[in-house]
């Protein structure tokens, strides 16, 4: 295509005009599956001008996010387009459900030895669950580019482990001195990287279409479309054990999992507010545990909640004392796959198909991309990271 395209608004118009045809032109008229991060490189390729190259981007890479232009702006009108069209959209999320390629070494591994230590994430079998460990210690198992490839590969390892009948997701220990020697279940995305411009826009359309929504709809397969009601994919039910803190993406995983166990001192937040970006899938997600008024109280006014509290209690299953984690885990698992997983994993279907069918999610990822965008490169992101959090003060790391 060399369709003059060098202003926003023709790219919007011929997207508007043409995003089933492109759509078709990068998958091989749907017959392939392909990945967000492949997915906009190969536009680039067969579109020019409709996103940026390769070079642009990874000049852009090299800025702190104050000095980027941008360009990544062209990448969520190309998603959001794809995704608020029906039948692309929906082809894009079976693609990003998918296991990773790498699953099937890691899957492997852990038959072999009983774990697979992935770096930011490792996946160790105990009993009948398998359990998921987070950890970025210098950051407070905080979330970046560093971390979410190696996530995906755990949640599609944990999810298709057929020697486990459940998943537990649970942070490591931390290195913070305030925290030092405890598991902090984690504290959302990694605002210093966030800074500095390591974190790039693909990233968050990359978590929800990945691994928060193989936590929430398990792990496709290609012949299947993971809508509930045509069929169906592999998944487990999902413990998450919340020690420390849930912070923004965090508290947003939360919203996904079928058991949540936290420990009598912890605490969730979902900044919003004083990031100035969208948390992720949470505003969908979060009305259905709490109410309307209590959502937009968390997420517009950074109201804070502890788990052993009324309104904690909503999103919170069960409240442990201190030190008790491991054997309320143990507990929980035991409830949990006493019947047997067909039930558990029937039952979590049937929810699903009623409060989140893969239409209303995959509509909703439509505006997030497009919105998450604009605040990504919003002067008001660096102004809240450098007055609410101090960005610009701390080591680049």
């Amino acid at each position: 295509m060399h369709t003059k395209l060098g202003d926003r608004s023709a790219r919007e118009q011929f997207l508007r005009e043409r995003v089933e045809a492109v759509y078709a032109t990068l998958t091989h008229g749907l017959t392939r599956f392909v990945r967000v991060e492949d997915l906009v490189h190969a536009a680039a390729d067969a579109f020019p001008g409709l996103v940026p190259t390769r070079a642009q981007l990874a000049a852009e890479a090299a800025l702190p996010l104050k000095e980027k232009q941008g360009l990544e702006i062209d990448q969520s009108l190309l998603l959001a387009h794809i995704l608020g069209h029906p039948r692309c959209g929906t082809h894009l999320c079976h693609a990003m459900l998918l296991p990773r390629p790498e699953t099937a070494a890691a899957l492997a591994a852990l038959d072999a030895q009983g774990f697979v230590d992935l770096g930011p994430v490792r996946v160790e079998r105990h009993g009948r669950a398998a359990h998921l460990l987070s950890s970025n210690a210098r950051y407070l198992n905080a979330e970046d580019q560093g971390t979410i490839d190696a996530m995906e590969i755990g949640v599609d390892v944990a999810t298709l482990d057929p020697g486990t009948e459940i998943a537990v997701l649970r942070g490591q220990v931390v290195q913070n001195a305030k925290y030092a020697g405890r598991r902090i279940f984690g504290s959302g995305i990694n605002l210093t990287h966030l800074y500095y411009g390591t974190i790039p826009f693909l990233w968050y359309i990359q978590r929800e279409l990945g691994f928060v929504h193989k936590y929430f709809r398990g792990v496709a397969t290609p012949d299947v479309l993971p809508d509930d009601v045509n069929g169906a994919g592999v998944e487990k039910p999902w413990i998450a054990a919340v020690e420390g803190f849930a912070i923004g993406g965090h508290c947003q995983i939360l919203l996904t999992m079928d058991y949540v166990l936290a420990a009598e001192n912890a605490f969730m937040t979902l900044p919003a507010r004083k990031e100035g970006i969208i948390p992720g899938a949470a505003n969908l997600r979060l009305p259905r545990f709490t109410g309307d008024r209590l959502a937009r109280q968390l997420i517009q006014a950074e109201r804070r909640l502890q788990c052993d509290s009324a309104e904690g209690r909503l999103i919170c299953d069960e409240i442990v004392p201190g030190g008790d984690m491991d054997a309320a885990i143990d507990r929980t698992v035991t409830m949990l796959t006493s019947a047997g997983a067909v039930g558990a994993i029937g039952n979590r279907r049937a929810f699903r198909v009623g409060v989140e069918p893969l239409d209303v999610f995959r509509r909703y990822c439509a505006v997030y991309a497009r919105e998450q965008a604009l605040c990504h490169f919003s002067p008001a992101l660096i102004q809240n990271l450098e007055q609410n959090w101090g960005a610009g003060g701390r080591s680049r790391g």
